[in-house]
Formats: C-alpha cells, structure tokens, sequence
C-alpha cells in the first residue's frame, strides 16, 4: 500500500481560482520528489457540527470554504525524504504566495488500513477525520472492512481508511485539536468516493432509511468527535 500526506485547510471563497492555480504549480515539485498524485478538493457540502467540524478544526473565518486534500506516495521514505528539505529547497522559492492562511493549515502523514475499490479522477468526495484508541485499531480495521460492501452497493467507488503514523501536534491546528483527540488516541484521515454527488446524497438518504430502528454496534471510537463533508477536486494531478 502507498503513503498518504494529508491536509485539511480554508481557503477564501473569493481565492478559489488563485488556490487552483497555487495546487497546480506545487505539483511538480511533488512530482519531482516521487509523489505518485496529489488531489486538492474544495468544500462542496461541509455541515457546521454540534461538537466537531471542519469549520472549528481550521479555525475558518467568515467567507472561507473548507478544504480536504493528499498526496499520495508510494511508501513513507520517499514522503519523509521530500519533507526533510522542504525549507532550504531552492525551488521553493519559485512558488506563489500562498492564497490563504498556513498558519491554519494542519496535516500528518497516514498509512492505509482498508482500500477496496479503485479511484478515479473526477469523483465527488466524502472526506473524514476522526480519532481511535490506538489499542483499538484492529477493531476499527474490521469495522471499517464489515461496512465496504454496503458503500459500494449504493454506489461508492472508492473508500481508504488512513491511520496515523506521522501527525504531528501544531501550535495553533492539528488533526488531535480537530478531533479532540483524548490520550492514547491516533487520528484517521479518510475518504469515500462516488460518481457524483446525486450518488452520494442518495446513497446517505437510503443507508439512513436501511438503519432506522436497527439497533447500531458498539463503535471503536467516539463517533460524536467524528466530523466529514462532501468535497469537489478542483485539482488532481492524474488529469491536469
């Protein structure tokens, strides 16, 4: 299985165009450094929640539109090899002012656990972030394997289960703060991907009507701190 490097971000709404253009000049220095893709996907269906959300986690301002985005490399050496100079890299200095504020961009370094299906360029997105009891992580493997087949029986294409295995804590935004992670937690970082979002809306209105009065199973995490969204790609290396 490959590497995940993913990143959660708000970017204004009026700089969607600049962030697009801002992604696509990043890419080749991804590239470069041997990321098999990167996908940057902009807030298309993003709930503002109880106790959780994508909102509170970055911190966003009036205006500003949640992003959820990865590279994807094919082991952690070669992700931890391109990290490890990113500063002192000349050809950074090439690269246009960010269009929206870092300091409020969080990300970590993920492994997958569960990958079924095949993903495509073009999907509609849903992206989750959540934490889970480090001891609890076969639990959460089974879980998330014991629900694949429901998604893809009303249409999903794609669904990766993301573990943590780099995250780092941040000063101000992080993937703990974001899922309001207790001690002895690890964060997730996962997507589900559909054909479009008709498929998806649909998909959570009849998983919704199939459940009702079924009595739930014990979670191997707090679902209440679990937050996600639907999200549009506005860049994805495999079609630029």
């Amino acid at each position: 299985m490959t590497y995940i490097s993913g990143f959660v971000a708000a970017v204004p709404a009026a700089n969607k165009d600049a962030f697009i253009a801002y992604a696509r000049a990043g890419w080749p220095w991804f590239q470069k450094r041997g990321a098999l893709r990167m996908v940057e996907c902009w807030g298309e269906d993003v709930a503002h929640g109880k106790q959780t959300d994508f909102y509170r986690a970055t911190q966003a301002k009036e205006g500003e539109v949640p992003l959820f985005s990865w590279v994807e490399w094919p082991d952690r050496a070669t992700c931890d090899a391109a990290w490890s100079n990113m500063e002192s890299d000349p050809d950074m200095q090439t690269m246009p002012e960010m269009p929206f504020d870092g300091a409020r961009m969080f990300w970590g370094g993920f492994s997958p656990i569960v990958e079924e299906g095949e993903s495509r360029p073009r999907s509609y997105v849903q992206g989750f972030v959540l934490a889970a009891p480090g001891d609890r992580k076969q639990a959460y493997v089974d879980m998330a394997n014991s629900a694949t087949g429901m998604f893809r029986r009303f249409g999903a294409t794609y669904q990766v289960e993301c573990w943590g295995e780099d995250v780092p804590h941040g000063k101000q935004t992080d993937f703990y703060r974001a899922a309001q992670a207790k001690e002895g937690e690890v964060p997730l970082f996962s997507w589900i991907e559909w054909p479009d979002r008709a498929t998806c809306d649909e998909a959570g209105r009849k998983m919704e009507a199939e459940m009702d009065g079924m009595e739930m199973p014990e979670m191997p995490f707090d679902g209440m701190r679990m937050f996600w969204g639907g999200f549009t790609p506005v860049f994805d290396s495999k079609t630029a």
